[in-house]
This record gives structure tokens, C-alpha cells and sequence, in this order.
């Protein structure tokens, strides 16, 4: 996933969480209730750092965990 934002993503089509590690730090956002088009739609974004920032971040709540 070459992004200068976004470090690594992961989905659980399950629970409908799109986890989400940014490059600038170490903590893991764990998005809720994100569509699975949404998801989708974001694996397939020409930028995925531009997309996220416009389509996921401010617009699904989320927690923030630390990875250990």
C-alpha cells in the first residue's frame, strides 16, 4: 500500500472496522460501521492518504489503540 500517510489498513467486514495505521505515529485507529463499499473504494483510490482524509477520517467515529 504505497501511501505517505497511511502505513498499513486492515478490514473486518464483520464488524465493519476499517483499522488504519498512520505513518506519523504508532497508534492503530480502529474506524467503525465503515460501509464494505467504502472500503472497497478506498483499496481502490488512486491516493489512499487524499481519500481517507476526505472520505473516512472526520466522517466514522473511531478509537485509537496503541500497538505494542
Amino acid at each position: 500500500m504505497p501511501s505517505h500517510l497511511i502505513r498499513n489498513a486492515n478490514y473486518d467486514p464483520a464488524t465493519r472496522t476499517l483499522s488504519i495505521w498512520l505513518v506519523t505515529n504508532e497508534n492503530r485507529y480502529d474506524y467503525r460501521d465503515v460501509p464494505p463499499e467504502t472500503y472497497a473504494a478506498f483499496r481502490s483510490a488512486f491516493s489512499k492518504g487524499r481519500f481517507f482524509n476526505t472520505q473516512i477520517r472526520n466522517r466514522f467515529t473511531y478509537r485509537i489503540s496503541k500497538d505494542e
